[in-house]
């Protein structure tokens, strides 16, 4: 594994470091396992906990961009959620998996979970959305050699990945944005 890589990955660690100041940041090194590993060698979780800049816990990826950067240029990504469980760095593990292992997610993209994101939730989904919660300071992550566009991942229905094909991106979340979801709330009603 290059040094570059690893750099790489520190640096998005501590550019949500920075950005999350005043929070706890847990780093979970997460090992893909036999025939994944190479997808995304340095695959980091942070954990933030609530804090300052939000009451809810955070979710980051860090070592998509050292995979699958394209002249300086790649993506990590962010979940938000309301407590902290090993579910959801399992899911951003899955989700870096999914990126960097054949399935290049990017703004507007959405990929299945296969299963209700928490138990008993209608979201199956995630959506591949700006980082509203957290705005640009945290999307914009700059690295040696290029820069990382932080995502967020948001947990939606089937059904709103329906309307989505058939309505657009910006007509969904529109939707999201007059009947004001929680995006935190894992048994939120589909807003179709």
């Amino acid at each position: 594994m290059s040094n570059a890589k690893v750099l790489a990955a520190e640096a998005v660690e501590s550019h949500v470091r920075a950005f999350f100041e005043g929070h706890s940041v847990e780093v979970v090194v997460r090992d893909l396992g036999p025939g994944r590993r190479d997808a995304v060698p340095v695959l980091r979780v942070l954990v933030v906990g609530p804090g300052p800049r939000s009451d809810s816990w955070a979710y980051v990826t860090a070592g998509c961009w050292a995979a699958m950067e394209k002249d300086g240029h790649g993506l990590e990504f962010v979940m938000t959620a309301h407590v902290r469980d090993q579910r959801f760095i399992d899911l951003m593990a899955m989700v870096a998996y999914y990126h960097c292992g054949g399935h290049q997610l990017d703004l507007e993209h959405s990929m299945p979970i296969g299963e209700p994101w928490t138990p008993g939730s209608a979201c199956d989904h995630l959506l591949i959305s700006l980082p509203y919660l957290h705005g640009p300071d945290l999307e914009h992550c700059p690295l040696p050699g290029g820069d990382a566009r932080i995502l967020w991942t948001l947990p939606v229905t089937a059904a709103e990945i329906e309307f989505r094909k058939h309505q657009g991106h910006e007509a969904l979340e529109q939707l999201f944005d007059d009947t004001e979801i929680n995006p935190t709330d894992p048994f939120r009603a589909s807003v179709v």
